[in-house]
C-alpha cells in the first residue's frame, strides 16, 4: 500500500465525516475496488499513461455515475495529480479507514472450500476469544490447508487447519 494512498484515503475520510457522508463514501469505495479488481480492463485503463486524464474522469464519472460529491472530488483530485493508477489502493485503504473509525474488525477465516453457516458460526465463537469488537468475516479458499479453518485477525492468528495438525504430527514423529 502505498503511502500516497493512505493520505488520499484518510482525506477524502475526514472531509466525508464532516460530511457526514463517511458510511456512503465507505458503499462508493467498495463498489470501486470490487469493479476494479473484478474487470482488468479498468484496472488497465487507469494505468495506462497514454490515455488522457479528462478521459479516465469521464469513464469513471459514468460507470460510479450515483457516486457522492465526495467520491468523485477524489476523481479529480487523482485528475489534477495524475495518480488515477493508485484508486484500488486509495478505495481499499479507505475501506479499512472506516471500519477502524467504526469499531469493525476483519476476520480472514481461510478454508478448504467456501465457508458454510454452521462453519462460520464456530469461527465467529472462536474470534469472540479473540475481540471484543464487531467482526466481519472475509472468506478466502485454498485448498491446500486440507480442512478445518486457519483464522486471522490483526496481526494473530488461529490455525485449527488439518495440513498444520499434520505437519504438527509429522516433527513429533521425526523427533
Amino acid at each position: 500500500m502505498s503511502r500516497a494512498a493512505i493520505r488520499y484515503a484518510k482525506a477524502i475520510l475526514d472531509i466525508a465525516n464532516s460530511n457526514g457522508k463517511a458510511s456512503n463514501v465507505n458503499d462508493d469505495m467498495k463498489s470501486i475496488a470490487t469493479s476494479i479488481a473484478d474487470s482488468a480492463e479498468l484496472k488497465d485503463f487507469l494505468a495506462n499513461p497514454t490515455v488522457k486524464g479528462d478521459v479516465k474522469i469521464s469513464a469513471l464519472s459514468e460507470i460510479f455515475a450515483s457516486a457522492q460529491n465526495e467520491t468523485k472530488g477524489l476523481f479529480q483530485l487523482l485528475l489534477e495529480n495524475k495518480r488515477f493508477e493508485i484508486l484500488p489502493a486509495v478505495a481499499s485503504q479507505y475501506n479499512l479507514l472506516f471500519d477502524e473509525m467504526s469499531g469493525i474488525q476483519v476476520a480472514k477465516v481461510t478454508t478448504a472450500f467456501p465457508i458454510t453457516p454452521e462453519l462460520e458460526a464456530k469461527v465467529l465463537a472462536k474470534i469472540k476469544e479473540f475481540s471484543n469488537k464487531t467482526v466481519t468475516i472475509q472468506n478466502i479458499v485454498d485448498e491446500s490447508i486440507i480442512g478445518g479453518f486457519v483464522l486471522r485477525i490483526g496481526d494473530k492468528q488461529y490455525n485449527a487447519s488439518v495440513a498444520s495438525r499434520l505437519q504438527t504430527l509429522r516433527r513429533e514423529l521425526l523427533n
